[in-house]
């Protein structure tokens, strides 16, 4: 999606993600901590590309987005330096290493202010050559469609489009999970820390963008289509605080509407804890079934069934404290 220009001059296949901590306080609520280098194919050219990556999390437009890309970009280059210097490299020596800013923005608000300085600046024309100026590449993902975002079947591009629909209907964003999800098997084979880390954006995406209804069903899909450990125990994790979240709110209110509505919350909480512990599942439907449960003793028969069942499918949601 860069330039042709760009494209066919940088070896892609040999980007690298830089870890570590690059961006300081100010910066960091605006700014994801990623930072990439590319190699030019022509060594020639020069010994490689950063390329900064820079999130735009609102859904609002940055009229100070230039700004804060020129802050950014100089502090690549001080890192750059302070690496050159404790490495002891002479000052003849020491070169800067170009920066390609990218803002990559996910709001559905239509950016229409201009990239630059002198946008921000009320400034005479004789002096407006004074203002620093640079080019950046702008991608706006929701102006993007399906089609041209997926021409290059490449990892990344799938993974926008379900950023696309971070906000919209249930089915929509389930269709489009199942799509990304589809091309990305292979990947777990191919590359498994590129998966691994596909899956964990994934994971963020639903906590961070889809309502706590839909989400179990939605971690579900995500775990069905992994076999790593890392990524199942977080998505785990995440499963089982969202069912504390939920049922604790049920707590609370229980408590003040009396003692015995409490206990029953109480051993409704109980009673999903032992399901997710001995079968480590736990549906929409499930959630919903136990949260309607308004009888103790009911409750308490349930929690023996799911402590003596063999099989999830042992479990008789609907069986009453009768047998009835």
């Amino acid at each position: 999606m860069l330039k042709s220009d760009l494209d066919e001059h940088l070896d892609f296949e040999k980007t690298e993600i830089e870890r570590g901590e690059v961006v300081d306080n100010t910066l960091r609520e605006l700014i994801s901590d990623m930072v990439f280098t590319v190699p030019f194919r022509d060594t020639a050219k020069g010994d490689e590309l950063k390329i900064c990556i820079l999130i735009e999390h609102q859904s609002t437009v940055d009229r100070l987005m230039a700004y804060r890309l020129l802050s950014y970009m100089c502090h690549q280059w001080h890192e750059q330096l302070v690496k050159l210097e404790n490495a002891n490299v002479p000052p003849s020596q020491q070169r800067l290493k170009p920066i390609l800013p990218i803002v990559y923005y996910t709001g559905s608000q239509r950016w229409k202010s201009p990239l630059s300085l002198n946008a921000v600046m009320d400034i005479p024309d004789q002096i407006a050559s004074f203002v620093p100026t640079y080019d950046s590449l702008f991608l706006a993902v929701k102006d993007w469609n399906t089609d041209e975002l997926t021409q290059t079947d490449h990892p990344f591009a799938w993974l926008m489009t379900v950023q696309q629909k971070e906000y919209a209907d249930e089915t929509s964003m389930q269709q489009a999970l199942e799509a990304t999800l589809k091309h990305l098997e292979s990947l777990e084979k191919d590359n498994p820390t590129l998966h691994r880390d596909a899956m964990i954006f994934l994971y963020l995406l639903v906590v961070g963008r889809r309502h706590e209804t839909e989400q179990p069903n939605l971690m579900r899909l995500i775990q069905t289509h992994t076999r790593d450990k890392e990524v199942e125990n977080i998505i785990m994790t995440g499963a089982e605080a969202l069912v504390q979240q939920g049922l604790r709110q049920g707590i609370e209110q229980g408590k003040a509407e009396g003692i015995e509505q409490g206990r029953i919350n109480e051993k409704r909480v109980d009673v999903l804890k032992l399901i997710q512990h001995r079968f480590e599942d736990i549906s929409e439907v499930v959630m919903n079934e136990i949260s309607e449960i308004e009888d103790l003793g009911r409750l308490d028969a349930l929690f023996d069934q799911v402590l003596a069942a063999e099989a999830f499918d042992d479990i008789d949601f609907t069986k009453n404290t009768n047998g009835n």
